[in-house]
């Protein structure tokens, strides 16, 4: 398969079962709204060292309160994680900031009863409001009220949906990891967990030379090692290569985006598009490139 002169590799990426929720953080105004999610989604990139991945969704519409507010996905690997990944960014970030709110972004019979943790920094001196069978809770603040929803909504979501971009030059395969997340992130329900979406080490399960390591560099994808690979996967005359890594609320959104993405990073300077898959060590999910972009 070949689109706009780029290969497509024919392979998959291996992706595995990921918890996921949303958050929707109001605020007085946009400004403190996003500084809260910015805050609360920190450190969030991989669960090899995060405890959970997290990101901004976007700029919520028509919010509970009717303030300005920014949508953020959180995802950990069981319940039990995602509850304590929520009880810490909410409560250290959305809970701290001027102005917040913090409500439930998801329709779900599965929940996490995290705001009714969170309510007990109120010392007793919180209390309960329902609205619609919809429990909130209201924490006194210097402030104000710090209002949370009682539950939050848990999907059963997918991690490690990724295509992997191979350049042949730095400036171009940046350029195309670039216009890759711009498409990407246009999807609703999906997180692109890394810095400005984009990832530059490629890891795999595992250490190849240190047994204690979870996880290692991809030495088969680094251009700078190639000669001292033998068995390297980067094609000669390309220089870098750049993953695109993507968590959804659900299998169809990871597919669509990645469909999004690896056509837009289809542009002049690209030698091949492919996928990270570990052979099985990972996840029980393949999404094979040429089936999403037929």
């Amino acid at each position: 398969m070949i689109i706009n002169g780029v290969p497509i590799k024919d392979t998959y990426a291996e992706a595995f079962d990921f918890f996921g929720t949303r958050v929707i953080v109001t605020a007085d105004t946009l400004d403190w709204a996003m500084a809260a999610a910015r805050e609360a989604v920190g450190m969030g990139t991989s669960i090899i060292g995060c405890g959970g991945e997290a990101g901004i969704e976007g700029e919520a519409k028509d919010t509970p309160d009717g303030r300005p507010g920014v949508s953020i996905l959180i995802f950990a690997l069981d319940k039990e994680k995602l509850h304590d990944q929520l009880f810490g960014r909410v409560g250290m970030c959305v809970l701290t900031c001027a102005t917040t709110s913090a409500f439930n972004g998801l329709k779900s019979d599965d929940k996490v009863e995290t705001g009714e943790m969170l309510r007990y920094f109120g010392d007793g001196y919180e209390y309960s409001e329902k609205q619609n069978g919809v429990t909130y809770w209201n924490v006194p603040m210097m402030d104000g009220e710090f209002t949370i929803e009682g539950a939050y909504g848990v999907a059963d979501g997918i991690g490690g949906g990724n295509f992997i971009i191979m350049g042949k030059d730095k400036k171009a395969c940046l350029n195309a990891a670039e216009k890759a997340v711009e498409a990407a992130r246009k999807v609703p329900g999906v997180l692109l967990p890394f810095p400005r979406g984009v990832v530059r080490s490629g890891s795999k399960v595992g250490g190849a030379n240190y047994d204690f390591l979870p996880a290692s560099t991809n030495h088969r994808l680094c251009p700078t090692i190639r000669d001292k690979v033998e068995d390297t996967e980067v094609p000669s005359g390309v220089t870098c290569v750049y993953e695109i890594v993507i968590n959804g609320l659900d299998m169809e959104s990871v597919k669509e985006a990645m469909k999004l993405g690896i056509k837009a990073a289809c542009i002049p300077g690209i030698a091949e598009i492919t996928a990270g898959n570990y052979e099985g060590k990972l996840g029980n999910h393949h999404i094979h490139l040429h089936d999403i972009l037929k």
